[in-house]
């Protein structure tokens, strides 16, 4: 039989704030099964659960908070095999996010679907990022 292990980040971490987040709404921020993680989709809130008030550093948190999910696991961008991003307005943040996202993803680039929605958790949300990565074990 396989272990899944289900990510629990520490209750003062710098990114997120603990796991507040993921307790109200009960899920982990990612597991990790048959040598690959599922890291839930990243949204851009700073460490206080507040929204940005641009688009741009709501781009900026999701990808931090993607990262930070990443070494938690031991693992970086260049693992990442799949990318999910989930946009309330792609022709206007398709440019921004490919910026921000040239900075986090340098090579061996993962495969990338771009989805526009009608809207994401909260009303003021504009991106939501959701990866899938290979394990090094």
């Amino acid at each position: 039989m396989t272990a899944i292990v289900r990510l629990r980040l520490p209750e003062d971490d710098a990114v997120f704030g603990g796991n507040r987040v993921f307790d109200a709404f009960e899920y982990a921020p990612a597991v990790v099964a048959r040598g690959m993680a599922y890291i839930s989709g990243q949204i851009g809130l700073r460490p206080d659960g507040t929204v940005p008030d641009t688009v741009r550093e709501q781009i900026e948190w999701a990808f931090k908070r993607a990262e930070a999910i990443l070494r938690r696991l031991g693992l970086d961008f260049s693992d990442v095999v799949e990318m999910v991003s989930y946009h309330v307005d792609v022709g206007a943040q398709l440019s921004d996010f490919r910026e921000v996202k040239s900075r986090y993803m340098r090579a061996d680039f993962p495969a990338w679907t771009i989805l526009g929605v009608a809207e994401l958790a909260r009303p003021a949300l504009a991106v939501e990022i959701r990866l899938v990565a290979a394990t090094r074990a």
